[in-house]
């Protein structure tokens, strides 16, 4: 009996591991349930067997009212900031001097923007779990980083020979992916639920939940940075140390570098910079610290700051400014979303002049007034949005605001359903509906009709040339005609776009109806199912949520929007005007092509295509296109300005194909047309 649990546990802890620190798992999620079911079993029927590091004991505590303090035997110290190549130079000059020579190695490592953490383990098994708190004392939240699953509860090496210390304490950062965030918000949103600020916020407060379900609930990872205190002897370098908790199972940096000259490492920040937006996790800078560890005892610390360490920080993507207003835009649904007019403001290089408020219950959570002092961020090409209301600028001026009761449009009234955070018009034909409706039904991800862009939707439905999607197939070409700017070529180009756009297949046409909740992939999902337009109409809820990654929510939108008169008569109008309802006409690869059946991840920018064409040609052609590089992956298809994907794709020796290879290989698996 003791063998089988044992057996069980190794099982379950190696699964753990492949599923949630090298994102390759080697078993179905049936398999693993089934090993968990069996384990939990056992452990019911003989509860003296029940251990504290056992998989059944993630999530086993009840709630807490408080968390204890944790006195660190080692501080975490915070770190010095340097923000440009001369402030590195200096530094590095000083550890030189400090040290008193100039043979020194540095590594370089990417500053993950989360809560960090000390882990203490006593003979390979899980003991506490602590905060950083004010770096000499924290909170012992154990439970909860029990929940976390890339966190090893027992310490399994992975490399023969890897010896365990007695204690060993590993310090790292808990931070939430961009992706798994963006979901979990969205999850939110649709329950009613306050969204979090940002990814950090969410890691944070998840962290720190007084019921560890709550934790558990939370898609939380863990990325081990470095060691604490620990018995026996450990490697002298930093980089070693880090590759020995690698060997122990601990999920580390895989793209850790060993630099010795100032080039050396501003190429390095510049190159974490440059990918900063490629990655699926937020980072803030990149850490600089001195490769020999016996060097960094000798060298210390002062003002709770280590000699041997830095930060350098990435340009600001946040800054203050005051809002002058808050409008309201509305969607395409109907929704009533809140904008906030800023006071112009250079973030990142950009000038960023409107912010988004998201819905009345954030305004709520954030307190904000027109004439508010605001902290504003932006990253990448993300929408600026408001993190914080500096309450203490305040004077007495700033106005509240409330959200209108009718639509600011067509001044139909404006109601907020039950379970729904947006207030949305009633009028499914207000003039901002349609306009935004239109928008996205010609859109490069939807209809794809060229030289028909935002400007030229609003102006045809302000016309009233177009009232609805089957009008852009019927349109007055002699009113058009009398419109300045519209001569006989422009219109001939304008029809051809639009004829073309017939025989786009299924999936583009129901992305572009602009369901709730339905973007491109999920658009796929749901035409290469039911395959044609008839089908998809003659859906159950039951069958719809039983379509992988079509969750309930989903379901239920598409649903409701089918079952809608108004909106199957305007399909119906659409199949008389000559669109296509059907997926199966598609050409596909055939199916020993080179790219039938594999997986193939998508990074960088190409220049002859889309990264929605080209996952869309991929389908075709049978391969499956995900976001990670993992062991499993085949290619890697790396166009521009690639970032840490193509070094990951080097690193586990995947096949990395250019832009060309990789057009190469459509063309000849049939699924783009020859030259």
């Amino acid at each position: 009996m003791t063998a089988r649990v044992d057996e069980l546990r190794d099982l379950l802890h190696r699964y753990n591991y492949e599923y949630y620190v090298l994102d390759a798992p080697t078993v179905s999620d049936a398999e693993y349930d089934e090993l968990m079911r069996q384990l939990r079993q056992l452990e019911s029927d003989h509860p003296e067997l029940v251990t504290p590091d056992s998989p059944t004991q993630r999530v086993g505590a009840e709630p807490s009212t408080a968390f204890g303090t944790v006195r660190h035997e080692i501080p975490m110290l915070s770190l010095s900031n340097v923000y440009n190549y001369d402030e590195i130079a200096e530094w590095v000059a000083r550890v030189h001097r400090l040290a008193g020579h100039e043979d020194i190695e540095f590594v370089t490592e990417p500053k993950i923007d989360g809560s960090a953490v000390s882990i203490l383990y006593r003979d390979g098994v899980l003991e506490r779990g602590a905060t950083r708190g004010d770096g000499v004392t924290g909170e012992d939240v154990t439970t909860n980083i029990k929940t976390i699953r890339n966190i090893p509860l027992r310490i399994s090496p992975l490399k023969k020979g890897a010896v365990i210390p007695g204690v060993l304490e590993v310090r790292g950062e808990i931070y939430m992916r961009r992706s798994e965030f963006d979901d979990l918000n969205r999850r939110r949103g649709e329950a009613g639920e306050t969204l979090f600020a940002n990814p950090r916020n969410a890691a944070a407060g998840s962290l720190r939940q007084l019921d560890p379900k709550l934790t558990a609930a939370r898609p939380l990872r863990m990325y081990a940075y470095g060691v604490g205190q620990a018995d026996g002897d450990l490697p002298a370098m930093h980089a070693d140390q880090v590759a020995l908790l690698r060997d122990l199972g601990f999920p580390v940096t895989d793209n850790a570098q060993v630099c010795i000259t100032v080039d050396e490492l501003w190429e390095q920040c510049e190159s974490w910079l440059n990918a900063r937006n490629d990655l699926d996790y937020e980072i803030d800078g990149v850490v600089i610290k001195v490769n020999d560890t016996n060097l960094q005892n000798e060298l210390g610390s002062v003002s709770r700051e280590p000699r041997w360490a830095t930060a350098y920080k990435f340009p600001a993507i946040q800054k203050t400014t005051v809002i002058e207003g808050i409008e309201i835009n509305v969607g395409r649904t109907g929704s009533l979303n809140p904008v906030a007019i800023l006071a112009p403001v250079e973030i990142g290089g950009v000038t960023v002049r409107r912010a988004t408020l998201h819905n009345e219950d954030e305004i709520e959570r954030l307190g904000v007034r027109i004439g508010d002092t605001v902290v504003v961020e932006r990253a990448g090409d993300v929408i600026p949005k408001i993190i914080s209301v500096i309450e203490e600028n305040r004077d007495g001026s700033e106005q509240p605001f409330s959200m209108p009761d009718t639509c600011p449009v067509c001044g139909a009234q404006a109601v907020r359903l039950e379970g729904e955070v947006a207030r949305e018009c009633v009028n499914v034909s207000c003039p901002a509906r349609v306009r935004e409706q239109v928008r996205h039904f010609v859109s490069r991800g939807a209809m794809d009709i060229e030289g028909f862009g935002s400007k030229l939707a609003v102006l045809f439905v302000d016309l009233g040339l177009i009232q609805d999607f089957a009008d852009i197939y019927d349109l007055d070409w002699n009113r058009i005609a009398e419109i300045e700017g519209f001569g006989d070529k422009r219109i001939e180009n304008l029809k051809q776009s639009i004829a073309q756009s017939n025989q786009q297949p299924l999936s583009r046409l129901i992305n572009a109806l602009g369901i709730r909740h339905i973007g491109e992939r999920n658009a796929r999902s749901l035409a290469h199912h039911f395959r044609t337009m008839d089908r998809l109409l003659e859906a159950t809820r039951e069958e719809l949520e039983g379509i992988p990654g079509i969750g309930s929510v989903v379901a239920e939108a598409v649903y409701d929007f089918l079952q809608e008169p108004r909106n199957r008569e305007l399909i119906a109008r659409l199949e008389k005007m000559g669109l296509r309802m059907d997926e199966d006409s598609v050409d596909t690869g055939p199916t020993d092509g080179k790219l039938s059946g594999k997986t193939v991840v998508l990074t960088g920018r190409m220049e002859s295509l889309t990264r929605s064409e080209a996952q869309e040609l991929l389908e075709r052609a049978g391969a499956q296109v995900t976001s990670s590089v993992s062991r499993k992956t085949d290619f890697v298809a790396v166009g521009a300005d690639p970032g840490s994907k193509a070094e990951r794709a080097r690193e586990l020796d995947v096949s990395i194909l250019t832009e060309d290879d990789l057009i190469a290989m459509l063309r000849d698996d049939g699924v783009l047309n020859p030259e």
